[in-house]
């Protein structure tokens, strides 16, 4: 289905799109996030700014996370180097991120809790905070982003550049330099603006299968 690839939509939008591919027409949060993380994989492969030697997805607990804790896996299952670095307790993770590490660990991937040297990593998946960010980011994620930046290490974003924000692409008191993003469906308002190009670096735009309600009123009609 085509659509306008320079559409640029809100946090809101976004989540609004996703409940109604996953309410109202059915289809499964797990496909959406099993694309998604397609998308990235297959960025990272074709990509020529990255060495994917030894991989390192730094992961949030909410869904974006989910997202990268699924690309270590398809990293993994292709004889990559790959491990998940999970920030936050596991315990309050959203369901879909507890399911996405529960597969991780049953095809063999590590999921650790800290790590001590980024440098022995040639590539890092942001999987911190997706669009949903609407708070300044401070202590441990703030320090796991600084040491992010200071690393020199390529970058891919998902969705968006942690600690930028979607809709007018401020830097929410820190944010990921990126080297690359994947942003699902469309692209964000926030990476129209200057600064969140920026930090953008490269962006792709995947088609996941999520689309806007009102695109959709002819197929429903």
């Amino acid at each position: 289905m085509g659509r306008e690839t320079m559409t640029y939509i809100s946090a809101e939008q976004s989540r609004l799109f996703d409940d109604f591919a996953i309410n109202k027409m059915g289809i499964s949060s797990v496909v959406l996030m099993e694309r998604a993380a397609l998308a990235v994989y297959r960025r990272l492969l074709e990509s020529p700014n990255f060495s994917l030697k030894k991989v390192l997805v730094i992961a949030g607990t909410g869904n974006n996370g989910g997202d990268g804790a699924a690309v270590a896996r398809l990293l993994h299952l292709r004889g990559i180097s790959a491990t998940i670095w999970l920030l936050g307790d596991r315990q309050k993770a959203s369901i879909e991120m507890q399911r996405q590490l529960t597969i991780a660990e049953n095809y063999g991937l590590s999921v650790v809790s800290s790590v001590d040297d980024l440098k022995n990593y040639s590539t890092i998946v942001d999987a911190i905070f997706g669009v949903g960010l609407s708070r300044d980011i401070k202590g441990k994620f703030a320090q796991v982003v600084e040491q992010i930046n200071q690393s020199a290490i390529p970058v891919m974003a998902v969705d968006i550049p942690t600690g930028i924000h979607a809709d007018n692409g401020q830097v929410m008191a820190i944010a990921v330099k990126a080297t690359e993003t994947v942003t699902m469906s469309y692209n964000k308002l926030g990476l129209a603006e200057k600064t969140g190009q920026a930090f953008a670096g490269l962006v792709t735009i995947s088609d996941i299968g999520v689309y806007d309600p009102n695109s959709l009123k002819r197929y429903l009609d």
